[in-house]
């Protein structure tokens, strides 16, 4: 898929719903590379196609090693605040024939898969003692 095709869909996108920062998509598309690699290496270097949960684990740990602390407020700031957000990038990707899909792939599978607080701000919250005083 090329730069300028991409950013073709992106902007065809926001003509019709703008809930959704530009950087969202290009980010969304970085992580469907980083979980397509790394579904290949778990396959023997084979590619397969990679389900939406799958995909939604590879956004949440590779904006976690690509933004660390900031994670939870970029996507606040990308308009992103849920799993389903990103499932309707996804669907909007498809639409545009930049992404694929099978036919058992469905809107519904980016539903409540992780809670986002707990997957961009947890992570970095000062670890409470549990020992008695």
């Amino acid at each position: 898929m090329q730069a300028a095709q991409f950013e073709h869909a992106i902007e065809s996108i926001l003509k019709r719903d703008k809930r959704f920062d530009p950087h969202a998509y290009l980010f969304l598309k970085d992580s469907l590379d980083f979980t397509l690699k790394r579904a290949a290496e778990s396959n023997e270097g084979n590619a397969r196609h990679v389900s939406g949960q799958e995909l939604l684990f590879g956004f949440r740990d590779l904006a976690l090693q690509e933004f660390g602390p900031m994670s939870g407020t970029l996507m606040s700031e990308w308009g992103i605040t849920s799993s389903r957000n990103i499932g309707e990038m996804v669907f909007q990707l498809i639409e545009e024939q930049m992404f694929g899909r099978q036919d058992s792939d469905t809107l519904e599978d980016f539903d409540d898969v992780f809670d986002f607080e707990e997957a961009f701000v947890a992570p970095f919250l000062p670890q409470r003692s549990t020992a008695k005083r």
